[in-house]
C-alpha cells in the first residue's frame, strides 16, 4: 500500500466516480500505476538503502548523476536529475555539508557553478551502489527477465516520447 487507501480501493473509487465519463482508462491507469510505483519505490529506498547514509532520493539521484557523468555544470546536473535549479540548490547545500559535493567556479564563465564529488562522496558512491542494485533487484523480483526488459523498454518509449516534444 502506497497510500491511505489501498490500490484495489482506489481502483474500485475511480471507477466509480467516472464510470460514466468519456475516458480513457487504460491510459489512465497506466500512467497512475507508473506514478503509484515511482512512489513506492522512492519511500522502499529511503526506508532501505539510504536510511542510514543521510541521503534522500533527491539527494542520491544528483550525487549518482555527478559521479556517473563527472564535474557538471549546476544547470545539467539539475536537468539530469529532474529538478528545478532552485531545488538543486538545496540539495547541493546539504550534500556539501556532509562534505560529499563540491562547488567550483565554472573555468569560462564567472556566473556559472560545476559540481563535482569530493573523496568522501566518490567512496559512498562506491559503497552504497551495490546494496541499491540489490534493493533494484528486490523491487521488480516477481517479474522474470523478458518481463523486465518488456518494462525497461516500455517505459523507455515513454520517456522518449516525451523527451522528442
Amino acid at each position: 500500500m502506497t497510500g491511505h487507501h489501498t490500490l484495489h480501493q482506489t481502483e474500485e473509487a475511480i471507477g466509480r466516480r467516472l464510470g460514466g465519463m468519456n475516458i480513457d482508462f487504460e491510459a489512465m491507469w497506466a500512467v497512475s500505476h507508473i506514478y503509484r510505483a515511482s512512489s513506492a519505490i522512492r519511500n522502499h529506498f529511503e526506508r532501505t538503502v539510504l536510511r542510514d547514509t543521510g541521503l534522500t532520493w533527491t539527494g542520491f539521484v544528483v550525487m549518482w548523476v555527478v559521479w556517473i557523468w563527472g564535474e557538471s555544470e549546476t544547470k545539467h546536473v539539475a536537468a539530469e536529475a529532474g529538478i528545478s535549479k532552485g531545488t538543486l540548490t538545496g540539495v547541493v547545500k546539504t550534500l556539501e555539508s556532509y562534505r560529499h559535493l563540491r562547488r567550483a567556479p565554472h573555468p569560462t564563465d564567472g556566473r556559472r557553478v560545476m559540481l563535482s564529488l569530493t573523496a568522501t562522496g566518490e567512496r559512498l558512491m562506491r559503497d552504497v551502489f551495490p546494496d541499491f542494485n540489490r534493493q533494484e533487484a528486490f523491487v521488480v523480483k516477481e517479474l522474470d527477465s523478458e518481463q523486465r526488459r518488456e518494462l525497461a523498454t516500455s517505459l523507455r518509449r515513454i520517456l522518449e516520447h516525451l523527451e522528442s516534444i
